[in-house]
């Protein structure tokens, strides 16, 4: 009597990843590759945080007693404008190094890799907030050794830390794209200090924007940056009782970043990514 052999299984195929599990893989990979880079790189790290010790220091210590703030101390009123400025600026890495790597033809690399196109963004940026979230640590003790003090709750205080590195994320989108269209990262740098320089400036950041002259006044107010910088200081406890200027932006300005910043990743993130793949299909 033979015995009938059980009839073979069929051999088990191996499970694809998702297409959301090799976004989220391919992501943190370059984001490690970028981050092992600035490690590699320690002088990159040391200037993106001694300039913002520098405005920290220049500003509270040299001009901090001749400029006075009403309702407010000026060390007090500051910081807030240096941290906004100092992520504001940070935010140009993507753009920068999105340029570099075009240049020297790490992008050209990448496309013969099997990785999610838009990865390679999401990396970027990622890197960069990682960057913009040290110098905001290191400008945080900066301050405190020369008497700024948090006058708000700790759910408070985090919520401005929040702020800032989500408003430096969205920025990084537009960096990301800017850098992605122009042909040299030294164009994407002058090009930024530019724009962003005045920027930053004609705002709250330093001055109250009642002190400056009538059209600047007026663009002041409505310039975001100020919002975003009255927004992290109302939520740092350092508004004090100075007086906030009467239009809608001043007057709702945590609303008014929170929109931006979506804004801002709504328009910007599909942008990028459809630049980046028409720069792969090249």
């Amino acid at each position: 009597m033979s015995v009938l052999a059980p009839p073979k299984q069929p051999a088990q195929q191996p499970v694809a990843p998702s297409a959301g599990a090799m976004w989220v893989s391919d992501g943190w990979t370059v984001t490690k590759r970028n981050l092992t880079k600035l490690k590699r790189s320690p002088d990159m790290l040391i200037f993106a945080v001694l300039q913002p010790i520098m405005f920290v220091l220049l500003f509270s210590q040299i001009y901090g007693g001749s400029i006075e703030v009403e309702g407010t101390d000026y060390t007090q009123y500051l910081m807030a404008g240096i941290f906004a400025q100092t992520v504001i600026f940070g935010s140009t890495f993507s753009g920068a190094a999105m340029a570099q790597d075009l240049k020297d033809g790490i992008i050209d690399r990448f496309r013969t890799l099997p990785m999610s196109s838009s990865s390679v963004l999401i990396g970027r940026t990622n890197s960069d907030l990682v960057l913009n979230a040290i110098s905001v640590l290191i400008m945080m003790a900066t301050g405190f050794l020369v008497g700024w003090r948090v006058n708000a709750s700790v759910g408070s205080f985090l919520g401005g830390v929040a702020l800032l590195l989500l408003f430096s994320y969205a920025f990084s989108w537009v960096m990301a794209l800017l850098g992605m269209s122009v042909k040299s990262p030294e164009t994407i740098n002058n090009a930024s200090f530019m724009i962003l320089f005045p920027l930053t400036f004609i705002s709250n950041a330093f001055v109250q924007s009642q002190t400056l002259p009538g059209p600047l006044e007026t663009i002041a107010n409505w310039n975001p940056v100020s919002a975003f910088v009255q927004a992290a200081r109302e939520l740092f406890g350092n508004v004090g009782s100075a007086p906030v200027p009467d239009v809608w932006p001043m007057q709702n300005a945590l609303l008014t970043v929170l929109l931006g910043a979506a804004l801002m990743l709504i328009i910007f993130v599909p942008l990028c990514i459809r630049k980046f793949a028409s720069i792969s299909s090249r």
